[in-house]
């Protein structure tokens, strides 16, 4: 073989090797510019947040509380009924509504209401919540986390996409929406 030959072989391996480092470079690249401008695009969307239906106003009597749960809005085909959230609904009085993450303000177990007693019991290190959510006794420091409600077409809806942290519940209660409280 001729040197002529050599290099235009080598040239033309050269060429593909550079296609598929090309092909494969981009394909890397996708997750990684979705991942860093993906809270751009939320922004844009109006975030995560969302209404979502947890049940007709005949499903919460006047004078209990009942447990309800809804689909995360923010899911991945994967993610199956960890998807589904649990939250504490409380009709005081068949027109106003408390809705409570169903999660301890401690550490973030799942707590139960107790009819008879009147309380919210957190299983895991033993704190209590009374019937508004307030703090009753344990290492909570504060009181259980409320979601917004709005009423619409006789359906009770809550607004998700808001952690329930302590600073985040602070403005939502100054913020003049329409508050559990």
């Amino acid at each position: 073989m001729t040197e002529s030959g050599d290099t235009t072989r080598r040239s033309a391996l050269m060429k593909i090797g550079l296609l598929l480092n090309g092909i494969v470079g981009a394909i890397l690249a996708v997750p990684v510019v979705r991942y860093i401008l993906s809270p751009a695009s939320h922004a844009l969307r109006g975030g995560y947040s969302a209404w979502i239906p947890i049940g007709n106003l005949k499903d919460f009597p006047a004078g209990e509380t009942r447990l309800a749960t809804y689909r995360n809005p923010v899911v991945n085909v994967w993610d199956g009924t960890t998807a589904d959230i649990a939250c504490w609904v409380r009709n005081i009085d068949g027109k106003k509504f408390q809705v409570f993450a169903s999660n301890c303000a401690h550490l973030g177990c799942p707590v139960r209401w107790f009819a008879q007693s009147k309380l919210f019991l957190c299983p895991c290190h033993g704190g209590a919540y009374y019937e508004d959510g307030s703090r009753a006794s344990g290492p909570p420091d504060r009181g259980l986390f409320e979601l917004q409600y709005k009423v619409d077409n006789g359906k009770l809806l809550i607004e998700t996409g808001q952690l329930p942290t302590p600073g985040g519940h602070a403005r939502a209660k100054h913020s003049g929406k329409t508050q559990c409280a």
